[in-house]
């Protein structure tokens, strides 16, 4: 049976990574996915790796979580950093196994 969870990403630059899964990790997120990515937004292409690839990090949650670490990531990084970040709702097989 499906059940209604929602999915967060978000995409950072490297430099973050410690403290990005440490969020989600104080936030209680069941488990999340992260990659190296790599792309173009609204002021281009990145000039140096020197930093590294930017990531992505995505998780499984409820509407709570979600709510709590898309605000966290808002307060903590938009300013400062090159951060995106949003949430979906997703149809989720076996979603009690995301569940804390």
């Amino acid at each position: 049976m499906k059940e209604r969870l929602i999915l967060v990403t978000v995409i950072f630059e490297n430099v973050l990574k410690e403290e990005i899964v440490e969020l989600f990790l104080k936030h209680k997120t069941t488990g999340f996915t992260l990659s190296r990515v790599d792309g173009q937004g609204s002021r281009g292409v990145r000039a140096s790796e020197f930093e590294g690839p930017n990531l992505k990090i995505e998780s499984v949650v409820s509407r709570e979580i979600a709510d709590a670490v898309l605000e966290a990531i808002a307060e903590k990084y938009f300013e400062d950093y090159s951060v995106i970040a949003w949430d979906c709702e997703v149809n989720v097989l076996r979603g009690r196994k995301f569940s804390p």
